[in-house]
């Protein structure tokens, strides 16, 4: 048995034929899918059972996503989250990420991309804690350069730069998606706690900064995702116990 055939995903929605066709899809990437098509079922069947990861639905009767998103988090603070929904509203998704959101996916959308940002997300969910409790564990390695979030340091050889709180966290949010794409809302919840055209401002200026420490590896880069965020590259994102 795969990796993947041990993982258990909780997917809520309301559309039964969108649904069947989402879950046998999953299946047939070796994961173990349980279907629920509205949020009342859902959060049974989270109380009930056990998951690696939720995909729920915005929009469902009953109880929707969010209602349903919030009472998951209350009997597991750590539980993956991903909002499936038809809505790209900007307050809808400051919505899910302020409740613990791991990403939002408008539909419709590539499925391919889904697989690979719930393989990212799982691959998170093996390291301990928030990105808060993780700055005492975790250091990482990005091209040349090495990043301890618990001292805020960057060093490459004997240069080593200094970050401040800010760069720090939004430098460890960034290797914790590897190579995958940041969202923009997700940075500006958790670090600025508010998205607006101060705060994305504030933060164009410090990725512009982490682009400067970073600048001395050529092989290290950090792009921005058109309309979505942004994406550390590297040739190696690896976090160090």
């Amino acid at each position: 048995m795969t990796a993947q055939a041990e993982t258990r995903l909780l997917l809520v929605e309301d559309d039964p034929n969108f649904g069947m066709v989402l879950k046998d899809y999953l299946e047939l990437h070796d994961y173990h899918v349980t279907l629920c098509t509205d949020g009342l079922q859902g959060l049974k069947a989270f109380q009930e059972g056990t998951f690696d990861a939720c995909i729920l639905d915005v929009m469902m009767p009953l109880k929707d996503g969010f209602s349903l998103a919030a009472d998951i988090k209350k009997e597991n603070p750590q539980m993956p989250l991903v909002f499936l929904t038809a809505k790209a509203m900007k307050a809808d998704m400051l919505e899910g990420f302020k409740l613990g959101a791991d990403d939002y996916i408008t539909k419709p959308f590539d499925s391919e991309i889904l697989l690979c940002k719930l393989k990212a997300i799982l691959q998170r969910k093996t390291s301990t804690g928030s990105p808060a409790q993780q700055k005492n564990l975790v250091e990482y390695q990005i091209g040349t350069f090495q990043f301890n979030a618990r001292t805020r340091q960057i060093t490459q050889g004997p240069q080593i730069q200094k970050l401040s709180p800010k760069e720090a966290d939004l430098l460890l949010l960034l290797c914790q998606h590897m190579n995958d794409v940041l969202p923009r809302e997700l940075a500006l919840s958790k670090i600025w706690g508010d998205d607006n055209y101060f705060t994305a401002r504030s933060m164009d200026v410090f990725v512009t900064k982490l682009r400067k420490y970073l600048k001395a590896d050529p092989s290290v880069e950090i792009v921005n995702v058109h309309g979505n965020g942004f994406r550390l590259l590297a040739p190696a994102v690896l976090s160090i116990s």
